[in-house]
């Protein structure tokens, strides 16, 4: 656990207006390339980290939240710069406003959070070249068979201290 504290990454918005600080590794980072992200990126795929939202922690300005849809139909709500409306992460119906997933191109070292998994290649555009290296589902997939065991630890002991949405 104190090398999952020990960890920081920090990242922003385009013209600076928000920083922001993540003060552990991810629970996971998810590629989804499904077509919802496809179209609310504008590019193939989103990178998000999942993460526990008292473990990102705004630097500098507020970002502003803006209700979007979801294809669930719960919607989603996304924290976008106030000035710029870089999205920088997403709180999803599911899973609340706990856990934010958190957009992995805002932070400031990017490449130190490479796919855990690829997720909803059903729909991934032909031309993207998927790495052997990274599991790839078709759909979603079960947490216990993909999350390391200190991932589903932090997971407990979240559904524990905040029961609600997502609940099993």
């Amino acid at each position: 656990m104190a090398e999952e504290r020990d960890f920081s990454l920090e990242g922003g918005c385009t013209c600076g207006a928000v920083r922001y600080r993540m003060t552990s590794k991810p629970l996971i980072v998810h590629c989804c390339h499904c077509r919802w992200c496809q179209r609310e990126t504008g590019t193939a795929f989103a990178l998000n980290a999942v993460i526990e939202a008292d473990r990102v922690c705004v630097l500098v300005g507020a970002p502003e939240i803006v209700h979007t849809p979801s294809k669930s139909g719960k919607g989603q709500k996304i924290a976008r710069c106030p000035s710029c409306h870089i999205a920088l992460w997403s709180n999803y119906a599911a899973a609340g406003d706990a856990v934010r997933f958190v957009r992995v191109g805002t932070l400031d070292e990017p490449d130190r959070l490479p796919p855990d998994i690829h997720i909803f290649t059903s729909s991934k555009q032909p031309w993207v070249v998927l790495p052997t290296v990274t599991p790839a589902v078709e759909e979603f997939y079960d947490l216990k068979d993909y999350w390391p065991e200190t991932s589903l630890a932090r997971r407990r002991a979240l559904r524990a201290a905040v029961p609600g949405p997502g609940a099993d």
